[in-house]
């Protein structure tokens, strides 16, 4: 399953947001450091689901009415302060989580109403520009302290006469997520002496900032947009290169309280939503407040930021296996049991691997199940599609 992770300094929202997109009881508080466990929970991305072009619903429980929410794992953990990659605050307890992340969520408060400490300031009084930076050179120090601290183990390996640089680096990188294919990417467009003795702390630093960028993508999270300032997401967008996604993850948890109570008509990722139930005029001026930053931005940015970061950043696709191709069921009678995330560009063997290592090493051939024709192994899949795979190992 993929991972995202939510970086942030304390106090920027990273606790809010996690409840807003797992519904998972966390500690939620106007204090730093309020999470000191890493939290893990289950949210979704949301696409189409094939559903629609068919003349009933799928019936699944991840599918709403056409709008197909699929799993990926999100991560919460401790926030960072400056200096966090020397052990500050409780950096070293997050970065070490990092590890497991695949793409990173980092939380700003848009608002310019935290220090970059995290501790309560008077609103715009603090450059989230300043947090945008400090995140991405905080993860960056830190993984260059990881490969210079085991930098002489490469060394070592360039003593053997069948050494070789890309995998040794490789064995070095692999707790951190880097893949044989990313470090020799990386090392395509970097400068650096044959001799690994040679490196000084700047190339491995180079080396560290390349690797971080490729296995550690960022997406930037606006939060607190509904009390920023005028301007202060135009001059995010314009300070970094990075996705800058607008959202209030106080908005957005409030309105998946209020659909879960029976009082509102929402899902995650709508543009608007209805009130059905009884509210009191409080918690209607609430509820316009929020449907101002939607009209806005349309949505809180919440399920907008998860997908940026998966289907965007991570460029997945996704891909729907069925064993019947008419009926587009499986087994059991079940319509469009599974979703999986694939890269883009991913084949059918791709598939049938994700779905099953056993089904992938028996692979014989799949069916567009849209059209009912065999298509080859080299067929590049796309987004939304219904796949049988033939295998030995199975139907």
């Amino acid at each position: 399953m993929i991972t995202v992770a939510l970086a942030g300094k304390p106090n920027a929202g990273k606790s809010t947001f996690y409840t807003a997109a797992t519904m998972a009881d966390v500690d939620v508080a106007n204090y730093p450091f309020t999470t000191i466990d890493a939290n893990r929970g289950v949210t979704h991305v949301r696409t189409e689901c094939p559903c629609l072009d068919r003349e009933e619903r799928c019936g699944n429980e991840n599918c709403r009415d056409g709008k197909r929410y699929v799993p990926v794992e999100l991560l919460d953990v401790a926030g960072l302060v400056p200096g966090a990659h020397e052990g500050k605050g409780l950096g070293n307890q997050f970065l070490d989580e990092l590890t497991n992340a695949d793409v990173v969520l980092n939380v700003v408060d848009a608002s310019g109403a935290t220090n970059a400490e995290g501790e309560p300031v008077a609103v715009g009084a603090h450059d989230p520009l300043d947090d945008v930076d400090f995140i991405e050179e905080e993860m960056d120090l830190w993984l260059a302290g990881i490969v210079d601290r085991n930098w002489e183990s490469v060394e070592r390996k360039s003593r053997s006469p069948d050494f070789d640089l890309d995998e040794s680096i490789t064995d070095l990188l692999t707790g951190f997520g880097a893949t044989e294919h990313d470090v020799a990417t990386v090392l395509r467009e970097l400068e650096y002496p044959d001799d690994p003795k040679a490196w000084t702390a700047d190339d491995r630093e180079a080396l560290a900032r390349a690797i971080r960028r490729r296995t550690k993508p960022i997406v930037v999270v606006a939060n607190k947009v509904d009390a920023a300032p005028d301007g202060a997401v135009d001059r995010l967008r314009e300070g970094t290169d990075k996705p800058v996604i607008p959202a209030t993850a106080d908005g957005e948890l409030a309105l998946r309280r209020a659909a879960e109570a029976g009082v509102l008509d929402y899902d995650p990722g709508d543009d608007d939503f209805e009130i059905v139930g009884e509210v009191s005029d409080g918690q209607r001026a609430g509820l316009d407040a929020i449907r101002g930053v939607m009209d806005e931005y349309g949505g809180t940015g919440v399920q907008t930021a998860l997908n940026a970061a998966v289907y965007d950043l991570l460029d997945r696709i996704t891909v729907f296996p069925v064993q019947d191709a008419s009926k587009w069921t499986d087994g059991t009678g079940n319509v469009l049991p599974d979703a999986f995330l694939l890269p883009s560009g991913s084949t059918p063997p791709d598939l049938a691997y994700a779905v099953h290592t056993d089904i992938g090493e028996g692979y014989l051939h799949a069916v567009d199940a849209r059209s009912s024709r065999r298509i080859g192994e080299s067929h590049e899949l796309s987004e939304g599609d219904v796949i049988k795979i033939v295998s030995t190992a199975g139907p």
